[in-house]
């Protein structure tokens, strides 16, 4: 497994002035079901990261849930968890409501950002400074942090919803567009936490 994290972006936003420098990542951006979850993080001292610390896809889930916890007691981080609604995706489409779930996770840490170093090439509008970084979950720790807050964020909220709605084996697909999805969406029609703004579930028949 690759590690490419370097402090070389939090070091060159301190270089330029900003003293609290905030990762922000998200998970679910492209899910048919479940809400888009955004993470952020902000590592108080540049001096170490969680052992095994990465990009949260390419840790196992026993490696993210360990990450999770470590870093969300660590008494040298910040932390925040911000979501956007099905409804609201629905409402206002994908991008600004992942852009809502960054705002939202900014808004709950409890320091006044200077930058926020964003996954990606798209700049979402925040109260904020923005640095996007391609691939960035791979490159920053404080991004990477905030991927796996994200990620198994929404994964325990997608688990949760396996019990509320039976038949979609939503603990196995976290509402992804996987065969067995679209099978039992195609069976069981949109349940209430389907993205009906999404082609794959506008095209079903719908049945409730």
């Amino acid at each position: 497994m690759s590690n490419l994290l370097s402090w070389e972006y939090e070091q060159a936003a301190a270089n330029d002035g900003a003293k609290v420098i905030v990762g922000i990542d998200e998970a679910g951006r492209g899910c048919l079901a479940g809400p888009v979850v955004a993470g952020a993080c902000v590592f108080l001292e540049r001096q170490s990261w969680p052992e095994g610390l990465n990009d949260s896809k390419k840790l196992s889930r026993a490696q993210r849930r360990r990450l999770f916890d470590e870093i969300t007691v660590s008494g040298a981080l910040k932390w925040a968890v911000g979501v956007a609604t099905v409804e609201e995706i629905d409402r206002v489409n994908i991008l600004q409501a992942t852009f809502l779930a960054m705002q939202r996770a900014l808004a709950g840490i409890d320091r006044q950002a200077d930058i926020a170093l964003i996954d990606g090439s798209q700049m979402p509008s925040l109260t904020v400074k923005i640095q996007p970084i391609v691939k960035g979950d791979g490159k920053s720790p404080s991004i990477a942090a905030a991927s796996i807050l994200a990620k198994e964020t929404r994964d325990r909220m997608m688990e949760e919803a396996e019990h509320k709605f039976p038949g979609y084996e939503f603990a196995t697909h976290k509402g992804y567009g996987t065969a067995k999805h679209l099978a039992a969406l195609e069976r069981l029609g949109p349940c209430e936490i389907h993205r009906r703004s999404f082609a794959p579930v506008t095209q079903c028949s719908f049945k409730f």
